[in-house]
């Protein structure tokens, strides 16, 4: 029968060192398996994290990981958890909680961006777990204070864990191909203006901004459209 991974982290909350045996090394839980996992995301990327790299890491064999975590899922859920809980929730208020909500989000980006390619993880994950559930909760309650009605502050909250996992994820692979400054400009303007007249026309601001600048464009325009 298949171990429920939520099932395991009720019992990773109830017993947090269960199964650890005596020795002279430290102990094996579950807060040092996510440790060593976002050291190697941070190093090297997200597509270098395996249950095996942990144990290597750990100096372990992967049998012994088994205790604490269920499985590949299951680990993501403990580093998204980790990065979720990293979030601070400001005190609902109703004349600043679009500044509130920003932040929010603003932080989370800042949490993934910090690991290369995480945020395909989070995009993967169950919206039930209870990490998760404590950022979607304050987020909740911030929309609300500020008078947002709550069908459109549930859908709001999807939008934007939806839009701040894709910013990120985008990131992370854009850093492989980003073209040198001024070259994407180049290859626009160089376009034939018969077949772009548009684009070659509008290079300069189709190129133009930075990254946070764009992810803070498009988190206004879902925040306006919220009233």
């Amino acid at each position: 029968m298949a171990i429920d991974p939520r099932q395991a982290r009720a019992a990773r909350r109830a017993q947090p060192n269960a199964g650890a045996s005596a020795s002279r090394k430290a102990p094996i839980t579950a807060e040092r398996i996510t440790d060593a996992a976002l050291e190697i995301v941070a190093d090297h990327g997200y597509d270098a994290l395996t249950m095996r790299s942990v144990a290597a890491l750990l100096d372990t064999g992967p049998a012994s990981l088994y205790a604490h975590v269920v499985n590949k899922a299951d680990l993501d859920e403990l580093i998204i958890g980790r990065l979720c809980n990293a979030v601070e929730l400001p005190e609902p208020d109703a004349a600043t909680w679009r500044a509130q909500i920003t932040a929010v989000c603003v932080s989370l980006r800042d949490q993934y961006l910090r690991y290369p390619g995480i945020s395909r993880a989070a995009l993967a994950m169950d919206v039930s777990d209870l990490d998760v559930l404590r950022l979607s909760e304050g987020m909740l309650g911030i929309l609300l204070a500020g008078g947002i009605p709550p069908q459109r502050a549930a859908w709001a909250i999807d939008a934007l864990f939806l839009y701040v996992g894709a910013y990120a994820m985008d990131s992370a692979v854009a850093d492989d191909r980003r073209p040198e400054p001024g070259e994407l400009l180049e290859r626009f303007t160089a376009l034939p203006a018969d077949r772009f007249p548009n684009t070659v026309r509008h290079a300069h601001e189709l190129t133009s901004g930075t990254g946070h600048e764009r992810f803070d464009f498009a988190l206004d325009l879902m925040l306006d459209s919220l009233r």
